[in-house]
């Protein structure tokens, strides 16, 4: 992912905000981006990221600032208190921090050796308490978190997926459908159909993935039943798997094979939230899938089902986006 530049720039939050997870020192949703006070100096961002009900910001001296809801640990900083406010994570403090992936109720932590820790539920880890993730034994240039899995990608470009979030999905949908072993495995498991493409970046849904190819291919896999996958349904526009007596094929509601999204190609930027998803491409920030919080930005709560421009930021160019499950943040260049 890009780092923020020297320009003028400022970080905006918007969407599901029950537990503070917006920064804004308060607990009501946000319908529109609005942007927040310095809590560091927004040039300084290096990445932003958001889970169930918090969120996570690295700066570029490495620092981890975490907000939002903690009843698990995962804001690991030592207490199971709620933050309204971003607040510094001193339990890193003088272990740099490269990225941060924010799941529903744990986060895991990418610092600059290429370890990985990992805090929160303990699905992940022990509570509270970054401590690292043995089996990934090459060093990692990126990470992603869902619901009840995670992603990882290698210096030399190999996706690993562990937690067996997607398959439970897979199988409430596609009943009697064998699944894919990097879906049902606890341990870090190569992700096949990314074999011509070098990954540098994954990102993670509820119940949905997403890598970034060095060519700017983004390759979605995954549940697609509020259009996160960004794939228009060929037939029955406005399905939802509850409304139908019967199931529809696999290929529609589920997809088990990473494949190409055309209309993304040249992004430099993407993030999944629980079932949306934010892209930038050439300073556009696109969003899709699931908007019943107004976390797609466009001022309304109907679903997108294909990527589309941010139009409220489009005099705003994006430098780095980050999606929590309902909620959305972008840091952008302010207009002259």
């Amino acid at each position: 992912s890009s780092d923020a530049t020297s320009v003028p720039a400022a970080l905006f939050a918007w969407g599901a905000n029950s537990y503070g997870q917006l920064g804004l020192g308060h607990k009501e949703d946000v319908f529109l981006p609005q942007q927040l006070n310095d809590f560091c100096k927004p040039v300084c961002v290096r990445r932003i990221a958001g889970g169930g009900g918090h969120s996570a910001v690295v700066t570029d001296g490495g620092s981890l600032f975490v907000c939002g809801l903690n009843k698990d640990g995962q804001l690991g900083i030592g207490h199971t208190e709620d933050v309204l406010y971003f607040t510094p994570c001193k339990s890193l403090i003088g272990c740099p921090i490269q990225q941060v992936a924010c799941g529903w109720d744990f986060t895991i932590i990418l610092i600059e050796n290429g370890q990985v820790l990992s805090c929160g539920s303990n699905f992940f880890g022990q509570l509270g308490v970054p401590h690292a993730i043995e089996l990934l034994r090459e060093e990692d240039v990126s990470i992603a978190a869902g619901l009840r899995h995670a992603l990882a990608a290698t210096a030399s470009g190999i996706v690993f997926q562990w937690g067996t979030g997607l398959a439970s999905s897979g199988r409430r949908l596609c009943p009697g459908q064998t699944l894919p072993l990097f879906l049902t495995a606890k341990e870090p498991s190569r992700v096949p159909g990314l074999e011509n493409s070098k990954a540098i970046c994954v990102v993670a849904g509820s119940d949905h993935s997403a890598s970034l190819a060095e060519t700017g291919k983004v390759f979605t896999w995954g549940r697609a039943d509020y259009g996160q996958l960004g794939r228009e349904l060929e037939s029955e526009e406005g399905w939802r798997p509850e409304k139908q007596g019967s199931p529809l094929p696999c290929s529609r509601p589920w997809e088990s094979t990473p494949s190409s999204l055309h209309c993304l190609t040249g992004a430099t930027e993407i993030s999944c939230g629980s079932e949306h998803n934010l892209a930038v491409i050439g300073g556009a920030c696109y969003s899709w899938g699931w908007n019943e919080h107004g976390m797609c930005g466009d001022g309304s709560e109907a679903d997108v089902q294909a990527p589309k421009p941010v139009q409220a930021l489009q005099s705003s160019p994006g430098l780095l986006v980050g999606c929590g499950a309902g909620h959305s943040l972008a840091l952008c260049q302010l207009p002259a």
